[in-house]
């Protein structure tokens, strides 16, 4: 496993050699995630899906126009213990219906803490101007970047929430989608809905 950690942390380095920023924004991430794993956390990630309403139902619509059709988002959670034992949501997501749930990540913290202790929470989210800013240790040294705020399209993520159940929220950084395992299956998923 180790091996193939450190080939997949070459192949991500040496393909963005030039940008260093985001290189750093990368190991602060890796390094405040394998910390909290070190001292007892349970790595969860947690994150939304979006799978249009086409691939759902089998419509084809490649020989006629462009026909907007809604989506449905799923809210997931899962780690190395497998998927978070939680009441999943899955919204109809249309342009007149946007709205966001507030307890929802409430409800997804309390579980997590009766299911699994303490918990380092990776969300990917949409970023707004102001919601990360630079983590910074005693010896003044930037550690990690600690999200203000996450939003994901139906539910909002607070470090303060999760800080009171006595988890971790970190962020996944931009460009690095791809650490997310949930992705990766949820990709396979709509590849072998489509194929």
């Amino acid at each position: 496993m180790a091996r193939f950690t450190n080939c997949l942390l070459k192949n991500i380095f040496t393909r963005s050699q030039f940008d260093s920023a985001k290189r750093r924004q990368c190991l602060q991430y890796l390094n405040a995630l394998r910390s909290l794993q070190h001292n007892g956390y349970k790595t969860v990630y947690f994150g939304e899906t979006e799978i249009p309403e086409t691939l759902v139902t089998g419509e084809d619509f490649s020989d006629s126009y462009y026909i907007h059709t809604p989506s449905w988002c799923i809210l997931h959670a899962g780690g190395s213990q497998g998927w978070v034992p939680w009441k999943y949501r899955m919204f109809l997501r249309n342009d007149l219906c946007i709205k966001k749930e507030d307890s929802l990540f409430l409800e997804f913290c309390d579980v997590v803490k009766r299911a699994y202790g303490k918990c380092a929470i990776v969300v990917k989210g949409r970023r707004q101007q102001d919601e990360m800013k630079p983590k910074t240790d005693k010896e003044g040294e930037a550690k990690a970047y600690v999200p203000t705020s996450i939003n994901l399209t139906s539910i909002a993520c607070s470090p303060g929430v999760a800080k009171s159940y006595g988890h971790e929220l970190i962020s996944l950084p931009p460009y690095y989608n791809y650490l997310n395992p949930l992705d990766s299956a949820w990709s396979s998923m709509k590849w072998f809905i489509i194929n």
